[in-house]
């Protein structure tokens, strides 16, 4: 079979490229295409590269437009072109002409992101493609040869959200034995733990989803909490994990053993019991993101109706004709807020800072059934989509959130791009709050696009703050009642019903388990709440342990953090592959490396919008220092993580 950069020889077909449905169906399908990615799919139909080099072409100057600016009249003189494709295609017996060359994949990626894209990504994209193949192999690591030291190589994990399956899969692939450690009874991690209304990705779906396994029945365009608690629950069964999950076994703490360079693990089981379990190799993957975080407000805890934080949503709570109270507007929030609105009598929000807001009018729409089988059927189309949003989420929206050092243009701003994104994302914001000016100027961040969290709005958030029996306040809060909350300036307002939307704690990674290294060293005094980790994986003195989604691999703009997850997954494959097929019983991480490696990142946050001095989110921690966030390119990242280099680590004989 060819390889994803050996497009010329002949192409492993998917078996599910064929089509026998009627004219009239194919014109109904068509309706509903994403026209760029059905462009360049029609390269492969067609083998003619004709039809991107014409007078259609994207435009991203209307921010969240899926057709990228082309219009309704360009949008069916392409679907009459494809229409004559595809019956031909379907007629000739669904046979593909000759795969394009890597110049013209490169061509047919230029078109659809409308720049030229430098050529180092020639490489990265083709694979992250997949495009001569029917799987991916971007995150494939190199085969581990199954010797008896890999056979009876151990390897702990904990937890079993979406790293944690991920990993499972990875290492049952490679035949190594391992053991998933998991606190709740059910795996999917926070599409499991998280149930508050309204609670979705802000990723598109057809990206958020393995790469070895997408998905081409996507409900909706962001699918829901409950959908993507199926979907990690369907590969979990599918691949076989679940039989490796430990569920409800609480791990405590972990601790090398230097003499026999094993891992001790610690773990509480439900009937309260404790026991150590023995390992080779630990694998973290608990997330940055799972542990509540309650404000440092006076009174906190005195409330004496229900309260509760929205990664605890009490659904036993009757919200109908309740005063609800809530604090914060971040991402939970600003999901919820739309549907508590309709239940409740009154809803007073308390805002600290607001966010920005991506307008995305396909925030909550279902995927049509054509468009889902133009995704299963017609040949490139989902591969040429996925890319698209890919790249549209990704590096396509880094530029415009990185610091221009010359740039001395409005406050608020930090690059001509930067200025641009935000005069997008205000005439959204004007045109849904018109007649609302009180409420726009509370709306409007103080801040650079990309300095917090940004979100995703199809109007929902700011109509439901538009209702007269919602209120937006932003006198900071000093006090908390049993019967409300009380703010600076001393006006009190009761509530029925109190909720926390006020994040996690970000920067305690691990907390509250300890885990202990060489020598005794423990990690969180290693740390103390300033986390730093080489490549986000692996810490110095902590031999054979690895982190998945560790410090500074969070995206704030940049791409789906399944595909930072991935990466990590095959740089660490690369590691055990190094522990199990050498005489080499760990490996440690240089200091020196490990140190080079954040310095670098620490000065390239500082170039970045969530690293300017004056702005605070979780990002940071209390010296003001990102710990948190990847500052660079996918590419970058990939290409750091493809294997682990042996001269970055003391290996143990």
């Amino acid at each position: 079979m060819p390889t994803s950069t050996d497009p010329t020889s002949s192409a492993e077909i998917d078996p599910l490229w064929v089509i026998s449905e009627d004219d009239a169906f194919l014109q109904s399908a068509l309706k509903e295409a994403h026209v760029p990615a059905l462009m360049a799919a029609l390269v492969h139909i067609t083998g003619d590269p004709g039809i991107l080099r014409g007078d259609i072409k994207p435009d991203y100057a209307v921010l969240g437009d899926m057709q990228a600016g082309i219009s309704e009249a360009d949008q069916e003189r392409i679907r009459a072109v494809a229409f004559k494709a595809l019956k031909a295609f379907r007629d000739r017996g669904c046979t593909l002409p000759p795969p394009p060359s890597p110049e013209l994949v490169l061509e047919i990626v230029n078109f659809l992101v409308a720049h030229e894209i430098p050529q180092d990504y020639t490489h990265f994209l083709l694979e992250e493609l997949a495009l001569y193949g029917t799987s991916g192999s971007a995150h494939e690591a190199a085969p581990i040869e199954l010797t008896e030291k890999a056979k009876n190589f151990r390897v702990l994990i904990i937890g079993a959200g979406m790293s944690g399956i991920l990993a499972g899969i990875k290492l049952k692939q490679a035949g190594i034995p391992f053991t998933i450690l998991e606190k709740n009874d059910q795996a999917a991690g926070t599409w499991y733990e998280n149930t508050y209304p309204g609670c979705r990705v802000d990723s598109p779906n057809h990206s958020y989803s393995f790469s070895f396994e997408p998905n081409h029945d996507w409900p909706q365009y962001f699918s829901d909490r409950a959908t993507l608690f199926d979907y990690f629950n369907q590969c979990t069964d599918k691949y076989g994990i679940r039989e490796h999950i430990e569920f409800q076994t609480t791990v405590h703490a972990a601790r090398y053993d230097d003499a026999t360079a094993t891992w001790l693990v610690e773990v509480e089981r439900p009937d309260g019991t404790r026991e150590k379990l023995p390992g080779d190799a630990l694998i973290s993957a608990v997330g940055q993101l799972n542990r509540p975080r309650l404000p440092d407000i006076d009174g906190v805890g005195t409330f004496s109706g229900p309260a509760f934080h929205t990664a605890e949503w009490d659904h036993s709570v009757d919200l109908t004709d309740k005063r609800v109270g809530i604090i914060g507007t971040g991402a939970s929030i600003f999901q919820a807020l739309p549907i508590v609105a309709d239940q409740a009598a009154e809803v007073t929000v308390f805002q600290r800072t607001p966010p920005w807001m991506s307008p995305t009018p396909n925030y909550h729409d279902y995927v049509p059934d054509e468009f889902k089988w133009m995704l299963k059927h017609v040949p490139y189309f989902a591969k040429w989509f996925r890319f698209w949003m890919f790249w549209m989420t990704s590096e396509g929206a880094l530029s415009a959130v990185r610091v221009d050092p010359a740039w001395n243009g409005k406050d608020g701003t930090i690059s001509a791009e930067n200025e641009f994104l935000r005069a997008m994302i205000l005439d959204h914001m004007q045109e849904e709050l018109k007649g609302h000016d009180d409420l726009l100027e509370k709306a409007i961040p103080q801040y650079p696009v990309g300095g917090k969290r940004g979100l995703r709005d199809a109007g929902n958030y700011l109509s439901a703050l538009k209702q007269d029996h919602v209120h937006l306040i932003t006198d900071p809060l000093s006090g908390i009642s049993p019967t409300g909350l009380t703010t600076e300036s001393g006006t009190t307002y009761e509530v029925d019903v109190l909720v926390y939307g006020t994040g996690f704690i970000a920067n305690k990674f691990l907390w509250p388990m300890e885990i202990y290294g060489r020598n005794g060293a423990k990690l969180h005094e290693e740390w103390r709440d300033d986390p730093r980790a080489y490549l986000g994986i692996t810490v110095p003195d902590f031999p054979n342990f690895f982190c998945l989604y560790g410090p500074n691999t969070n995206i704030v703009v940049n791409g789906s953090i399944i595909f930072f997850s991935e990466c990590e997954m095959r740089y660490i494959m690369g590691c055990l592959k190094l522990l199990v097929e050498s005489d080499v019983k760990a490996m440690d991480v240089k200091k020196p490396v490990h140190d080079a490696f954040n310095e670098k990142i620490d000065a390239e946050n500082e170039l970045m919008a969530w690293g300017l001095e004056g702005v605070s989110s979780w990002y940071k921690n209390e010296k003001g220092r990102v710990t948190q966030n990847w500052p660079g390119t996918l590419l970058e990242y990939w290409t750091l993580t493809k294997k682990p280099n042996p001269s970055d680590y003391e290996l143990i004989r």
